[in-house]
């Protein structure tokens, strides 16, 4: 069974940085592409960043580049999320999700999903 539960998140002051983690079980990094995703009230769900540990080969949200690093520790079947340089528009529920042989950062592909965590940037 793939679990996936996310934790660090928190509030923090515009500039400020979180690192999200995301803690996976029944989920073999070689078969599994892993993504962030987050989501604010009334607006779609959106991918931020997208891992595939199988090659590295890493997706950004254009918002997010050199602000964001996503990486993976596989003895610890965790998923990291650096979130540096924080703005108010950050603020979100973010997910961890997992998608089976995926390649992609399209929220619709993924079939695991943690249950959220709330990220608060405030101005």
């Amino acid at each position: 069974e793939v679990q996936l539960v996310e934790s660090g998140g928190g509030s923090v002051q515009t500039g400020g940085s979180l690192r999200l983690s995301c803690a996976t079980t029944g989920v073999t990094f070689d078969d599994y592409a892993i993504g962030w995703f987050r989501q604010v009230p009334g607006k779609e769900r959106e991918g931020v960043a997208c891992l595939r540990p199988s090659d590295g080969s890493i997706y950004y949200k254009d918002s997010v580049k050199k602000r964001f690093s996503i990486s993976s520790d596989n003895a610890e079947s965790t998923v990291y999320l650096q979130m540096n340089s924080l703005r108010p528009e950050d603020t979100a529920v973010y997910y961890c999700a997992a998608d089976y042989w995926g390649s992609s950062c399209a929220v619709d592909d993924y079939d695991y999903w943690g249950q959220g965590i709330q990220v608060t940037v405030s101005s």
